[in-house]
């Protein structure tokens, strides 16, 4: 029987649904975009610095290698070319509707009713690839507004504003801070560091491709699964484990940020201003192979004495000195918790998605929530985001949503969902499993939900790819034509 299927978000995960269903031969799908390009958070973030912190051949995905790669960690605009590429190579460009914010998704009468800027549609199949990367967070400072330079987030980069004169004001130490500062570091005037929490740095020097490797790459396609393999194997069997269970890839980790940090900083006031005083990994791994040499630059200053406004020439921190800057950038990071909204979805009997996670986002296995048949989720709550690579992860995932794709149109049933009492066993028994990771060790992240617990997968990360590969029928709801 023939199947219609939305697909929300055209980002990395959402072009691998498609490709998931154009190779089952369905080619029934609209993948709605509300962007006038595909990548998502490539698309969106194009910040001096930016790269991926996962290396290259094993950030693409497996059935589509990418030889071209520069770096040994792939440069921010050749993450967004592959995915710009490879939606125009398999001819998923034609399924997209561009400047589509689809705003309401309704189950009714066994269907999904999807309202957008075309008006109500009906699908068969909802799945929500939305990211998780994608709603800024801005901070809550006094009079932030009130500042008369240029200001923007790092994801809404305004490349039209010079930077080498300018003194820069920069909010945020993450990963994205972490890049932004190596980046600017001797490039502009004067660049101030707003540090509120110090960051772990894991020393990773991004080493460039040979022209002689990429030709090897090209020649032999064989080289390509084999640097897809090796990688995979070495992210999941070390930075896979280290943060969930403690062994010696967590001590391996741990030495290492601690060494880096002693032997690259040599003034003791600087160092103690840069040890984070929490365990390394507690907040998302950051990899970076000259940020300690570039905060030792003089033009370059920390500054952690907390803000406490902003004024229309700079920064007024607590032991009253006003910074002056000509330009504010925000490395704030996101809105982690957002994943679907602020599109409403409404399942059975009138339910909506945020009553169901009226107490913190939930879902089973990450993918599905119960009441909300034949909805599926990528990048969900608790997907493995903070121990694997982002790509093999959606790989799973959309195998896991095609399993269920093919039982519908075989017309061997008509819906399905998770039950409660699954979804609360499967919930229940990653709550208990968390005290053992990192993340539970006592720091404040952005991966903290209501709870205080992280919104992780407290396993290791080859441990969802067994549980996406065995579908537990007995967990669903499921009803057949006959019902």
């Amino acid at each position: 029987m023939g199947i219609r299927v939305a697909i929300i978000g055209a980002g990395m995960s959402g072009l691998c649904m498609a490709a998931k269903l154009q190779d089952a031969g369905i080619e029934d799908f609209t993948v709605f975009e509300k962007a006038d390009e595909v990548g998502g958070t490539w698309r969106d973030n194009t910040y001096p610095g930016l790269a991926c912190d996962v290396p290259s051949r094993y950030y693409a995905y497996s059935f589509r290698p990418n030889p071209e790669w520069s770096h040994m960690m792939p440069p921010g605009p050749e993450v967004f070319r592959y995915f710009r590429q490879f939606a125009t190579e398999r001819g998923i460009r034609r399924h997209i509707r561009f400047g589509a914010d689809v705003t309401a998704a309704r189950f009714r009468d066994g269907k999904w009713w999807l309202t957008s800027p075309a008006g109500v549609e009906e699908f068969d199949v909802l799945v929500t690839a939305t990211g998780f990367l994608r709603v800024p967070r801005y901070p809550d400072i006094l009079g932030l507004d009130t500042f008369t330079g240029p200001m923007f987030h790092s994801s809404r980069w305004d490349h039209s504003v010079s930077l080498s004169d300018k003194r820069i004001g920069l909010i945020g130490t993450g990963s994205t801070g972490v890049q932004i500062t190596s980046a600017l570091g001797g490039n502009v005037r004067h660049l101030k560091v707003f540090q509120r929490t110090p960051q772990w740095i894991c020393p990773w020097p991004n080493l460039r491709v040979s022209e002689h490797t990429k030709a090897a790459m090209r020649r032999w396609t064989w080289l390509n699964s084999f640097g897809y393999w090796f990688w995979g194997g070495f992210v999941r069997s070390i930075f896979g484990v280290a943060p969930v269970r403690p062994g010696w890839q967590r001590w391996l980790y741990q030495t290492q940020c601690h060494w880096n940090l002693r032997l690259s900083v040599r003034d003791k006031e600087l160092k103690k201003k840069l040890t984070p005083p929490d365990q390394p990994m507690c907040k998302r791994m950051i990899f970076a192979g000259h940020y300690y040499r570039t905060v030792q630059r003089p033009d370059v200053e920390i500054v952690t004495d907390p803000i406490v406004e902003v004024q229309p020439r700079g920064v007024v921190t607590a032991d009253g000195t006003l910074h002056e800057v000509d330009l504010l950038a925000l490395a704030t990071g996101f809105d982690f918790h957002a994943y679907v909204r602020p599109l409403t979805i409404t399942g059975e009997h009138g339910r909506t998605l945020d009553d169901a996670w009226a107490d913190g986002p939930t879902a089973y296995r990450a993918v599905a929530v119960p009441g909300f048949p034949n909805m599926f989720m990528l990048m969900g709550p608790h997907a493995p985001v903070g121990n694997n690579s982002l790509v093999p992860v959606a790989e799973d995932q959309a195998d896991y949503v095609m399993w269920w794709i093919d039982q519908l149109r075989s017309g061997r049933i008509v819906s399905a969902a998770p039950t409660e009492a699954a979804t609360k066993q499967y919930n229940d028994a990653m709550k208990a499993a968390m005290p053992r990771t990192v993340w539970t060790t006592g720091c404040r992240s952005w991966y903290l939900g209501k709870d205080g617990l992280p919104e992780l997968f407290p396993w290791e990360a080859s441990r969802y790819a067994e549980l996406l590969r065995s579908p537990q029928v007995s967990d669903f709801d499921v009803r057949t034509a006959a019902v």
